[in-house]
């Protein structure tokens, strides 16, 4: 007999989980699947783990920065496999966790494979439910390679589940992964090298604060090869060996592990769309703004999966599965507000950014004033000993409203938050002046840099 739900969730990572508790909390019958455990990239296999993975990177670099200052390095390691043991302290109670608080909102929770089987059918292992509402919610997944040997690199998930490191890696890509990866895999010890394709990585934010991350990674002893091609990688007998095309010039760089950091993609594999008329293409599935498939009413798609003006992150996964429950609840059309949302790559330091960038705001023809700061000698920073940091903040003239900030420098993922919630709010600079904040803090510094 065929399972009737008023909803059915397919995917249940944040955005997922979100909106299924959402919807069971108003009395609706809801189903949710996922193929792999409950939680979704960021809790299992991407920024938690990552982060608590950068916190034994951290303390050496707090300690190196500080050699000579009072503090003595002797002995003073970091121990992967207890750090790896750690990490898995947090991630390995989340899936049951998770499940078991789906299970208490009334939610029928399954794993394994969906498929559709018409646009209001979905087959989960041969077993045929219906619903009258879908929400799509499966994430992205690594980005296909087509140079030879590329079955030989790990993604993101592999290197997060590394019970060693060795002694020498090669990064493909020049985005995120590869930047927060090879910083903390360098505080190791690990020789790092980052092959990335464009003339300058992390493209999505302020090129200037990305000249201050590259010299700062090559000072800790990463090497960014940008205009750079890998072309192949083959497996030797002592480890891989990878082929680079630079501009014509053909080098070759030896190492021990070769990581996938070449971006992602919408995760829409074996759903089979097309038997539930779900147009997509390569941002994802095609949505109205407010989230519903402009091709099949009866679905709906969020984060990562679904092709909206939002940023691939998770905050942006769990507002969108917010917005796409109400929307579903009420039957509304209301559009996610991506105002004032940060992102941040989390090297050490950490780069920031929100809102605008100079050359948007430029070729927008806004009139702006940019405030640009070396902060590496400010109290802030003398006081951990760190002196690359940076930070650039992009003003309308006209309104004395914050289009775009751009900070680099210890703690400043946190500082970057307040600059999101004047943007989202339209507060103007002499507003956020006329605030006193605690000293010294890092957010006493937020005058200085406006």
């Amino acid at each position: 007999m065929t399972e009737e739900y008023d909803l059915f969730v397919i995917g249940a990572g944040m955005a997922g989980i979100t909106a299924a508790n959402r919807c069971a909390a108003k009395g609706w019958r809801v189903g949710i699947v996922d193929s792999l455990p409950y939680g979704g990239t960021c809790a299992l296999r991407g920024c938690d783990p990552k982060k608590i993975l950068r916190r034994g990177a951290e303390v050496i670099d707090a300690a190196h920065l500080m050699r000579g200052k009072g503090i003595s390095e002797n002995e003073l390691t970091l121990d992967w496999s207890a750090l790896m043991r750690h990490k898995r302290g947090f991630t390995d109670g989340v899936p049951r966790g998770i499940e078991d608080e789906l299970v208490r909102n009334g939610v029928a929770t399954f794993h394994g494979t969906a498929q559709f089987a018409g646009p209001n059918h979905l087959e989960i292992d041969s077993v045929q439910h219906r619903a009258k509402r879908f929400l799509i919610a499966t994430g992205a997944g690594p980005r296909p390679l087509d140079f030879s040997g590329h079955e030989h690199l790990i993604d993101s998930t592999d290197f997060l589940n590394l019970e060693a490191l060795p002694g020498r890696i090669v990064f493909v890509g020049g985005g995120f992964v590869s930047f927060e990866f090879a910083h903390i895999a360098a505080r190791a010890g690990v020789d790092c090298v980052i092959v990335d394709r464009g003339d300058r990585p992390l493209r999505e934010f302020d090129p200037d604060l990305v000249d201050v991350v590259v010299r700062k990674s090559e000072h800790v002893g990463i090497r960014v090869n940008r205009s750079s091609t890998v072309t192949k990688v083959t497996r030797t007998a002592t480890g891989l060996q990878v082929a680079v095309d630079q501009a014509g010039v053909k080098t070759m760089i030896d190492t021990d592990l070769v990581v996938h950091g070449a971006g992602r993609v919408p995760y829409l594999d074996g759903l089979n769309l097309a038997a539930a008329n779900i147009a997509w293409g390569p941002r994802g599935i095609d949505v109205f703004g407010h989230l519903q498939s402009r091709s099949n009413p009866a679905v709906f798609a969020a984060g990562d999966v679904a092709d909206t003006p939002g940023r691939r992150l998770t905050p942006v996964a769990v507002f969108e599965g917010k917005v796409a429950a109400s929307n579903m609840l009420k039957g509304t059309t209301t559009v996610p507000d991506y105002a004032g949302v940060p992102t941040t790559v989390f090297t050490i330091p950490e780069l920031n950014r929100v809102g605008m960038l100079e050359h948007e705001a430029r070729r927008d023809g806004r009139d702006i004033t940019v405030r640009y700061n070396d902060t590496g000698g400010w109290y802030s920073n003398y006081r951990v000993g760190e002196t690359a940091a940076a930070t650039k903040v992009i003003i309308d003239t006209a309104t004395d409203q914050i289009l775009g900030a751009h900070l680099f420098g210890p703690d400043y993922a946190e500082l970057i938050n307040t600059f999101g919630l004047a943007i989202k709010l339209g507060l103007t600079t002499r507003q956020l002046k006329s605030t006193t904040a605690t000293y010294p803090s890092i957010g006493s510094d937020l005058g200085s840099m406006l």
